[in-house]
């Protein structure tokens, strides 16, 4: 699974800039305020050679004993405990601070590797910046500038190769799991342990009517009407014949990791309580992973009509992003509409794994044009010619012509719509690239 870097200092020293860099979003919010980020954030990481996730935190303060500024800390402390790398990262316009030693000092006993990052150097010469840092006794300090990019790829790729060291090798763990992977997720006590006992067909799971009661992520096989499967449970899976004591934690790292190494997610949502932001966010991490989603609204069989056509409404409305999955209105508990459910997830992962022949492909998208023109951009029209597969898991379809960048997001969807109606790919994002070809004459007069 992709490891985990979390990003820890002091308040302002550029952390949620220098998150935005690598996951090169907007995502966090940025100010030239001190204790914007109260809560962890979690993304993609987008700079760097290898894959991994990326956790912002709020600043901070150590020695805090109440109010906001504790409760940053022990989010900041949950980050330390979830990560493999920690990037310390202190500011070199102000220099070392006290604030900065105690933090060392926690981080150090923390036993997590630790890159020491001094941000804001830009413009500065690195023996003048970094000669304070020393004093954290943590290594060789490594000069940056998070605002303007300066050293980021080079010290995210010193990290990552702290993270990746001693790792198994991705083919070994693949070796050791069959069938369709299958993750599980969604907010705490919505019934994710109960729907992997009633899947499994067994008490494999620890269930406990409270939130919050797992802490890894377990890969389990098991076969359901001569199908094989792997789950991977953020619910909790458990070794046979052992009881644990509940673990009042919900970990997103742990989500977010079995989000990427499954092949079909099943997001399960509480019908007896309002879709929430976390929801949504989690869905929207689904759908930027490109894995194929099934989404279960358990606990159906405890609502009357009204409430039902609200929740109905509510998702309608919360998760439209969501047009291209299957809704399954179920009880794991009383083992109702779990059959539906997993065919929707087999339905999902052979739309996830179709193989698109070109001719079919290109035949498609032919038609659609003959059907709808994309809009003309000033006097150039694009002309699409032709398409093809490019990946799986998501499929990808990529379309060659002129003018492409022309192309809008509305016309897109539109293709997209008639390319999932033509190969039945229901359940899985699509993603649809655009090549234009050169004109070779451009440049000649």
């Amino acid at each position: 699974m992709k490891p985990v870097i979390a990003l820890v200092g002091r308040p302002n020293v550029g952390k949620s800039t220098l998150f935005n860099r690598l996951t090169r979003t907007r995502d966090a919010l940025v100010a030239d305020l001190p204790g914007l980020t109260r809560d962890r954030h979690y993304g993609e990481g987008r700079v760097g050679s290898r894959p991994y996730l990326v956790v912002d935190t709020g600043g901070f303060e150590p020695v805090a004993k109440d109010g906001i500024l504790h409760e940053m800390a022990r989010q900041t402390r949950q980050a330390v405990e979830e990560s493999d790398v920690i990037v310390f990262i202190v500011d070199g316009r102000n220099g070392l601070a006290p604030q900065d030693k105690t933090i060392a000092d926690y981080l150090r006993k923390s036993g997590r590797p630790i890159v020491l990052v001094v941000n804001k150097a830009e413009g500065m010469r690195y023996s003048a910046v970094a000669a304070d840092f020393y004093e954290l006794g943590l290594g060789d300090p490594r000069a940056i500038s998070s605002a303007h990019g300066d050293g980021v790829t080079e010290t995210i790729d010193d990290a990552l190769a702290i993270a990746y060291a001693g790792r198994p090798e991705e083919d070994d763990e693949a070796a050791n799991t069959r069938g369709t992977k299958i993750a599980i997720v969604g907010r705490p006590n919505v019934g994710k342990s109960t729907l992997v006992n009633t899947l499994i067909g067994e008490e494999r799971v620890i269930a406990f009517d409270m939130p919050g009661t797992t802490r890894d992520s377990i890969h389990v096989e098991f076969e359901r009407q001569g199908r094989p499967y792997t789950l991977i449970d953020t619910a909790g899976l458990r070794r046979r014949g052992r009881v644990f004591e509940a673990i009042e934690k919900f970990s997103v790292v742990k989500t977010l990791q079995s989000i990427s190494d499954a092949n079909v997610v099943i997001l399960l949502l509480d019908a007896q309580q309002d879709v929430s932001e976390q929801d949504a966010h989690i869905a929207g991490f689904v759908v930027e992973q490109g894995r194929a989603l099934v989404v279960g609204v358990n606990k159906w069989d405890g609502l009357d009509s009204h409430a039902r056509d609200r929740i109905k409404h509510d998702m309608q409305r919360k998760l439209k992003f969501l047009d291209f999955a299957k809704f399954h209105f179920v009880s794991a508990k009383e083992n109702t509409g779990i059959g539906a459910l997993m065919r929707s997830v087999d339905e999902a992962y052979a739309a996830a794994m179709a193989k698109l022949p070109t001719p079919r492909l290109t035949r498609a998208l032919i038609d659609a044009v003959q059907f709808q023109q994309p809009r003309r951009k000033g006097p150039v029209r694009p002309k699409l010619r032709y398409a093809h597969q490019g990946g799986q898991n998501p499929p990808i379809i990529v379309v060659h012509g002129n003018a492409l960048d022309a192309i809008t997001d509305a016309y897109k969807r539109y293709l997209e719509g008639r390319f999932r109606e033509t190969f039945g790919l229901t359940g899985t994002p699509l993603r649809i690239e655009f090549r234009s070809s050169q004109n070779p004459y451009a440049d000649k007069d």
